[in-house]
């Protein structure tokens, strides 16, 4: 279906498991869809903003949100089920620190200009949940943001500035402002969402969908221009 680039932004947090989960779903109903082209935007959501910078203590984290780790082992195998099912596998017992994603969403800004911003999203979610990585370590952050052709001596200096955080703080309330209250969430050529890490087949349809209708309303324009200018 020949037409204008479709956007999918993805509102997610690099600590979210359902989020990396949605991201193998989203690649999967990328390529039920081939012959529509696609330009996927990461956009930044916070599941624990008030975290200090440097993080704290995994387990510490599990217990002031859960209660007790006894409560997280039925939650983190189910969730460590589905992810095999994608292809990950998820390593909960490597992770060390719960990070505060602040930096991690300003270096995805930073990647914005060009198709490194996928390749960044894929290595903050590998290092945090295959590798047990540290993303509260801004160095942690500038080895993926090189690994992926950004500038060593730039992001050390926008990450010792106060540079894009609050425009990142900005992009997460206008998510909540549109009702995102769980990540990941899609929307699909600025009017589809689709909230969850939803099947393939169900992202792929609501793609199809979302071409058909700009193609229709483009060719009603283009239509009406025509006439207009006879």
């Amino acid at each position: 279906m020949p037409g204008a680039t479709l956007s999918v932004d993805v509102i997610s947090d690099v600590v979210c498991p359902w989020c990396f989960i949605g991201k193998r779903r989203l690649e999967k109903a990328l390529a039920l869809v081939p012959e529509i082209a696609v330009e996927i935007r990461w956009r930044p959501y916070q599941l624990a903003p008030d975290l200090p910078a440097e993080g704290v203590p995994r387990d510490q984290y599990l217990i002031q949100k859960f209660g007790s780790l006894d409560r997280t082992k039925d939650m983190f195998a189910r969730v460590a089920g589905v992810g095999a099912a994608e292809g990950i596998a998820f390593a909960f017992d490597k992770i060390q620190v719960s990070p505060n994603t602040l930096d991690a969403h300003r270096l995805v800004l930073w990647a914005r200009s060009g198709p490194a911003q996928d390749a960044v999203v894929e290595d903050l979610f590998r290092a945090y949940f295959l590798e047990g990585r540290n993303l509260a370590d801004r160095q942690t952050l500038i080895d993926i943001g090189v690994a992926n052709g950004l500038e060593a001596s730039l992001l050390t200096e926008l990450f010792q500035s106060d540079a894009d955080i609050e425009r990142t703080r900005r992009d997460i309330a206008s998510a909540q402002r549109i009702g995102v209250t769980g990540v990941p969430f899609f929307i699909i050529a600025e009017r589809y969402g689709i909230a969850g890490a939803e099947a393939p087949e169900t992202i792929a349809g609501a793609i199809r969908q979302a071409a058909q209708e700009t193609a229709q309303e483009a060719g009603k324009e283009a239509g009406e221009a025509r006439s207009a200018a006879e």
